[in-house]
């Protein structure tokens, strides 16, 4: 049995131009964000309870290999990175812009693990929409326990999750494989590895695959909608007036409107034959 975890490579401190305001990204502060860290952990617990591996999966640059195998010291079994495309010398490149976008180039990967179980982060460090582990779950066709709080195993087999709801409340969810589960920051604290594995995992290499997208993504439209133009004739008419006339309608005869209460057959006649009337429907 394969559980996963799947990471993001995010800049933890980015900087902020004091002159213009642009946020600038720092050149050595990138790394997972508490809940991804907390989302390894879980899978970690999960994998000790049910005798299964944990796989490690991040859509990112080359520069995330070095905090894969740090998480790697921590227990997991073997790290695959999905390579995004950019320049892989330069952080700044992740290369995803979007939860959909993340998602499609994720789910093929954790399709040819066979992962059984998907642990997520709930929300990235970066203010993205968290719209991830909701995307996996459509693309593996698997269930889905979304913002968990506590995460457990129980007698027979299936997962007890305690999800966030709005004005306090809770909600306790019994949730079985195939599943995607998304945890908060504070729901567990990575363990701390010990000396040994992290000098080991030095030199172990990061599984990296090449990105495939499930369906091409569509660019978001950066304008408003406008509907395909209508060719219509030209009025007629020698002078303006005449031809504004002829735009507006102003002397054309109008049926004037009317309320009628009849019964649904009835009522259905007399809109086919307005609608006849207006010229919408052939006279039959």
């Amino acid at each position: 049995m394969l559980i996963a975890a799947c990471v993001k490579w995010v800049d933890l401190r980015p900087a902020v131009d004091p002159v213009h305001g642009t946020v600038v990204r720092s050149s050595n502060g990138s790394g997972f964000s508490a809940a991804d860290r907390s989302a390894v952990e879980v899978a970690l617990r999960l994998a000790d309870d049910l005798d299964a591996s944990v796989a490690l999966v991040c859509a990112g640059p080359a520069a995330a290999e070095d905090g894969l195998r740090d998480l790697l010291a921590a227990g997991a079994s073997m790290a695959v990175r999905v390579d995004v495309g950019g320049d892989p010398h330069d952080d700044s490149e992740l290369g995803v812009h979007t939860g959909e976008e993340a998602a499609s180039l994720l789910a093929p990967v954790l399709a040819d693990l066979g992962a059984s179980i998907v642990v997520c982060g709930d929300v990235s460090a970066d203010l993205g929409s968290g719209t991830v582990p909701a995307y996996l779950a459509h693309h593996l066709r698997a269930a889905q326990a979304l913002g968990l709080l506590e995460v457990s195993l129980v007698d027979d087999g299936s997962l007890r999750a305690l999800r966030r709801l709005d004005g306090g409340r809770r909600e306790v969810l019994s949730v079985s494989g195939p599943a995607v589960l998304s945890v908060e920051g504070g729901v567990a604290e990575l363990r701390r590895a010990p000396l040994s594995a992290a000098l080991a995992v030095r030199d172990v290499d990061v599984d990296v695959r090449r990105g495939r997208s499930l369906h091409q993504v569509q660019p978001p439209r950066l304008r408003p909608w406008r509907p395909p133009a209508r060719a219509v004739p030209a009025p007629h008419g020698e002078h303006a007036l005449d031809r504004i006339v002829a735009l507006t309608g102003a002397l054309v005869d109008r049926t004037p409107p009317r309320s009628v209460t009849l019964d649904p057959p009835q009522a259905a006649e007399a809109i086919v034959e307005q609608l006849r009337s207006w010229g919408y429907l052939p006279d039959l």
